[in-house]
């Protein structure tokens, strides 16, 4: 009997286990898969393409008989959970950048979250990220095999002449030798073995931006997935305690930053005021650590909303700085803003404005971020006030700043608020609540009831059973008639808030009682999976009766 279960993940990419026939082996990883799946070398195979139309699937696909389970992107599904997924022709996928979106999200609505992936003949080491990035566990050695008999030297580069290995460009046992093969095979292993590094930190994504650069076709993939929100979006967690580096062009149509953004118009709830105040970005984060925004905290004394512009954000409210991404990303400063970069922020700001329109508008910006600003004004029809006068800092713009500002109102800061509605998406009356404690161990109280309590690393609130009370519906998941007595296991699952995602805060439960604690899982995958741990549980309560 096989089996599969997910350790860690990272978007599609995942760190597992898989056993088969007595033999376990650690996901992802090139293996002999004649040995693991000895049926292979008798099984028939039909070779059908994965363009190929319904009728032609239809008669002539097979999934064969035991593991792995062949799959084709418009066949009837035939894997369970714990099987693995064997995916023929799909290294040509590779070559096809405007279908290789399409058919993963069909196979992947169509096999089991908790099963194995298989691509044979795909992997090489300028291959493999991609193919982990797109959800593949297990690999075997034939394009590599076959890449030495055609006389090419594999690096995760591209693959180049044979005589390059006298050249010194790789140190490995196999160029010691002279082996091209063996090469070939440990620069495969080296590579996943990289890949895995990646996924366990939470950066395959930095990874892939990297290794797509040396081919056409992979950036074009990227781009197609990116595209398919939907596929990537749900099985990305909704923060991470790692920085995100967005260094390329790509990194702009990250699903995570069109999820930030779009809550940030959809469902973020800002400070009461009808004054707002656009600021530029920092590089220290969160950007009221820095020099420059105390200078700024301290100018608007309270009189207007707070808006950062940045790429590749677009929009970050004060309330949100320490929320991941706006808490947790880098980019290379250059001063410059392309015309892709300038329309793609002014689109945010523009649908932000037409969301939550403000009586004035101050833009106390410079250069690209000016014009970014100046963009989504006219587009959504409203009047910029520019109070910079040169640099942002300067003393004579933070003075243009702060009469620009006088005679408006103060207002407090509403950040649980505003954390509350893009974290729910809910609005909840935060009179009579406080912040305390330090930066590392604060609390929202109301007198001395805990409500929720901050995540340092993350910037989400998490809610105690009280503050649970606040929120009336959404991001419950629903438990058998149990009391859990550790984390809650994928099997024990009835249902669940179709928004959650990894990394989200929880609220289970259940006949017999009532959990707090951080989903392991997206909501599809916590519905459709047989095994692995769903929600990490901070506390229990039992219902009586």
């Amino acid at each position: 009997m096989s089996r599969y279960e997910a350790q860690k993940r990272d978007g599609l990419a995942r760190i597992g286990i898989y056993e088969e026939g007595g033999t376990t082996v650690s996901l992802p990883a090139a293996l002999d898969t004649g040995a693991l799946f000895p049926s292979l070398r008798e099984r028939a195979f039909s070779n059908v393409p994965l363009s190929a139309d319904p009728a032609f699937v239809h008669d002539y696909f097979s999934p064969g008989e035991g593991q792995p389970v062949a799959v084709h992107p418009i066949a009837p599904p035939a894997v369970r959970s714990g099987d693995c997924a064997l995916v023929a022709n799909w290294h040509t996928a590779l070559k096809n950048p405007r279908n290789y979106a399409a058919w993963l999200a069909a196979l992947k609505e169509s096999v089991p979250p908790d099963a194995a992936w298989y691509a044979p003949g795909a992997a090489l080491p300028s291959t493999a990220c991609l193919l982990a990035y797109s959800g593949f566990d297990l690999f075997d050695y034939r394009a590599v095999d076959l890449a030495s008999a055609q006389r090419i030297f594999c690096l995760p580069e591209g693959g180049f002449p044979a005589s390059i290995m006298a050249t010194g460009v790789c140190g490995c046992e196999g160029c010691r030798d002279g082996d091209l093969i063996r090469h070939n095979r440990l620069a495969l292993d080296r590579e996943l073995a990289l890949i895995r590094h990646y996924i366990e930190a939470g950066r395959l994504r930095e990874l892939m931006e990297s290794r797509c650069r040396t081919d056409a076709a992979q950036v074009g993939i990227l781009r197609f997935l990116d595209r398919n929100y939907a596929l990537m979006e749900r099985s990305l967690p909704v923060v991470r305690a790692v920085p995100m580096l967005a260094a390329t062009a790509e990194s702009q149509n990250r699903a995570e930053i069109r999820r930030f953004a779009d809550r940030v118009i959809e469902r973020f709830v800002p400070t009461r005021t009808d004054v707002a105040v656009l600021l530029p970005c920092s590089a220290r984060k969160p950007y009221s650590l820095s020099r420059s925004h105390r200078l700024f905290m301290n100018t608007v004394d309270r009189r207007a909303h707070e808006l950062i512009v940045t790429s590749p954000l677009g929009l970050v409210p004060r309330e949100l700085e320490r929320v991941y991404p706006a808490g947790h990303y880098d980019v290379p400063v250059t001063g410059y803003w392309d015309r892709e970069e300038c329309a793609f922020i002014a689109d945010i700001l523009a649908r932000y404005f037409a969301a939550h329109p403000y009586r004035r508008v101050i833009a106390h910006l410079e250069g690209g971020a000016l014009t970014v600003a100046e963009m989504a004004a006219e587009a959504c029809g409203i009047e910029l006030e520019v109070t910079c006068h040169g640099h942002p800092t300067a003393p004579g713009s933070l003075r243009a700043l702060a009469a620009a500002l006088e005679g408006e109102r103060r207002v407090q800061t509403d950040m649980v608020r505003g954390t509350v509605s893009w974290q729910f998406a809910t609005d909840i009356n935060t009179k009579g609540l406080q912040v305390r404690g330090r930066s590392m161990q604060m609390a929202v109280l109301r007198g001395k009831q805990q409500l929720f309590s901050i995540d340092a690393g993350t910037g989400l609130l998490r809610p105690t059973f009280e503050g649970w009370g606040l929120i009336p519906e959404g991001y419950r998941v629903g438990i058998d008639a149990f009391v859990p007595q550790g984390d809650v296991l994928a099997p024990g699952i009835t249902a669940c808030d179709p928004r959650i995602r990894e990394g989200d805060e929880v609220l289970v439960e259940g006949p017999l009682a009532v959990a707090t604690g951080r989903a392991m899982m997206g909501a599809d995958e916590m519905l459709r999976s047989k095994r692995g741990v769903a929600v990490r549980v901070r506390k229990v309560k039992k219902l009586e009766g």
